[in-house]
């Protein structure tokens, strides 16, 4: 009897930590991606024409990234796939001021959105989490402060540009510190 609960308790543990820590597009295409992506917004940068520089108004969240280092495998995933999903939702929205390729746009969506997807799949039967609210609300802070009020001109969008480069610079440690504790 004590060996088949040994036995259940250790098939148990194998599964549960295999099941957050084994995911293979994690360990081998995020960071192929958010280079990717990293290097389409320096492209962004470079196609932007004489933009003056704006303040921006919206703090970035980095007590939020500082909360969720200590927190588990799982947590951290689904606050990058959260943060990957509030780019794409700003990345939709009106960016015809901004002097960017249309293709680049949709490329940067692509990336994004398959990332989102693919790291939502390493969470696996945790999928459901809650997201993060105060996350959300930084986002909503962005478009409202930034792009709505600023008539989502090309400075509103070099902001964005910027503040979505540092997130995703912000998910590629976060990323990083999941291999580190495999």
């Amino acid at each position: 009897m004590i060996s088949r609960v040994f036995f259940a308790c250790l098939f148990l543990g194998l599964v549960t930590a295999g099941s957050s820590l084994s995911c293979r597009w994690m360990d081998h295409k995020f960071k192929q991606h958010n280079e990717e992506t990293l290097n389409l917004l320096d492209a962004m940068a470079n196609n932007s024409t004489n933009i003056t520089e704006v303040e921006v108004t919206v703090a970035f969240p980095n007590h939020l990234y500082h909360q969720v280092s200590k927190s588990s495998v799982e947590d951290k995933l689904a606050f990058t796939v959260q943060i990957l999903e509030e780019v794409a939702a700003l990345f939709e929205e009106d960016h015809s001021s901004a002097s960017w390729e249309d293709s680049t746009v949709r490329n940067l969506l692509n990336i994004v959105s398959k990332q989102a997807e693919e790291l939502r799949s390493c969470i696996g039967s945790h999928s459901h989490k809650k997201k993060t609210t105060k996350l959300h609300m930084y986002f909503k802070r962005l478009s409202h402060h930034i792009l709505k009020e600023m008539g989502h001109s090309a400075e509103a969008w070099e902001v964005i540009r910027k503040e979505t480069k540092a997130h995703l610079m912000r998910a590629e440690q976060l990323a990083s510190s999941l291999h580190t504790a495999q």
